[in-house]
């Protein structure tokens, strides 16, 4: 279990981090979301051990992380901007990581070859394309088998198939050794399909940290049609955080359970009602719509 309590960390007066906790799960697929200064990228540099924290703990099991080895060489980590030795192959970064990964298994690094099959490991990581060299990251990566997998906008670059497969290879990991993946990725509609947990971030701080089905089912999305064509006057005790209408229909999104809300709608006799369940991205935008973005005139 990776544990962040009360983490703060300022760069030349500026809060990157701002008193953030935030619990990811042994064997959870956690999606770290937020807008871009969110501090995605500094706290994933917390959780491997690359920055120090100014107050506040980062750890894994307990364990601090910094300048910790052991608790290191249980975490693998797939930055935005990879890095490798100059002119280093895969072949040559396989034998790098197998010297400080203790579980490195150099079985499955052979295996993994029919899976990246258009890699050539002999070749400079730097001379391949953007999606190869995701793909040698994640060959080695997968190979070192870590308790913890860090992942910074992992499948960009990657074509659909090889993001499936990845995909794949990840959740099979979680299943089968209890892996932990967190992943910061802005490709929300790609993290709903895989993540059992969410953490929103904004400034610094984790606003909301739920799992998937909590979180979905918290808020509703309520299409409806009334008697006149304006919205009546709905309770002050109901938390509608936007509104819009297109013709009859107003479209409601609502914070709460879907059946109550149902209910608490129906004493107004609507001609039509509909709940639907909202997308990840659309509870990002409305979950963040008070937090500086302008969202409140967006129509789904």
């Amino acid at each position: 279990m990776i544990e962040a309590k009360n983490v703060v960390k300022s760069f030349d007066g500026f809060r990157a981090l701002d008193g953030l906790t935030m619990t990811v799960p042994q064997g959870s697929i956690y999606g770290l979301v937020g807008p871009n200064g969110a501090g995605k990228s500094t706290l994933l540099r917390h959780v491997t051990g690359v920055y120090r924290q100014d107050s506040g703990s980062v750890l894994l099991d307990g364990d601090p992380i910094y300048e910790n080895p052991a608790a290191k060489a249980r975490i693998a980590n797939i930055p935005d901007e990879l890095y490798y030795f100059l002119s280093a192959s895969t072949r040559d970064m396989m034998r790098f990581y197998k010297g400080f990964y203790p579980r490195f298994d150099a079985g499955r690094y052979e295996a993994l070859k029919d899976v990246f099959p258009t890699v050539n490991e002999r070749q400079s990581i730097r001379r391949l394309s953007k999606g190869m060299q995701k793909q040698a990251a994640f060959w080695l990566a997968l190979s070192c088998r870590p308790d913890v997998l860090v992942l910074d906008e992992p499948v960009d670059g990657l074509d659909p198939v090889m993001r499936r497969q990845v995909w794949s290879l990840l959740m099979g990991d979680v299943a089968e050794h209890g892996t932990t993946v967190l992943v910061s990725s802005h490709n929300l509609r790609e993290l709903e399909d895989v993540c059992d947990h969410v953490g929103i971030l904004s400034h610094g701080k984790v606003l909301i940290e739920r799992s998937l089905s909590d979180l979905q089912s918290n808020i509703v999305k309520m299409q409806v049609v009334f008697q006149e064509k304006e919205l009546p006057a709905l309770p002050d005790d109901m938390e509608v955080l936007h509104v819009s209408q297109v013709g009859r229909i107003h479209t409601l999104i609502i914070r709460g359970n879907a059946t109550d809300i149902t209910n608490r709608l129906a004493v107004y006799a609507p001609i039509l009602m509909e709940a639907l369940p909202l997308t990840l991205e659309e509870i990002f935008i409305y979950e963040l719509g008070g937090e500086d973005y302008a969202v409140r005139d967006i129509v789904l």
